[in-house]
């Protein structure tokens, strides 16, 4: 027979829109080096990756309090509900 299964632990807060920001930045940084170095013609598409990692990440930066406060908002209709239906 197994032991009980203990509760689940809290989710860890992070701060998602720093890590976000950090692989934009990242990404910068390799396009700058990527533009110092130079590259030849048949690797030039890197250069694009970076771009796109940049967007991406841009995007995580705008999009990411926007997800949390949606989320937020949801938990606390969900908790409003329960306490109602008391």
């Amino acid at each position: 027979m197994s032991p009980p299964r203990r509760p689940d632990p809290p989710p860890m807060q992070t701060n998602d829109v720093r890590i976000a920001a950090a692989g934009a930045l990242a990404w910068a940084v390799a396009l700058v080096v990527l533009l110092i170095v130079g590259l030849p013609a048949e690797d030039r598409w890197w250069l694009w990756v970076c771009g796109a990692g940049i967007v991406i990440g841009l995007f995580g930066v705008w999009y990411t309090p926007r997800l949390q406060a949606g989320r937020a908002r949801q938990e606390a209709d969900r908790a409003a509900k329960r306490e109602a239906s008391r």
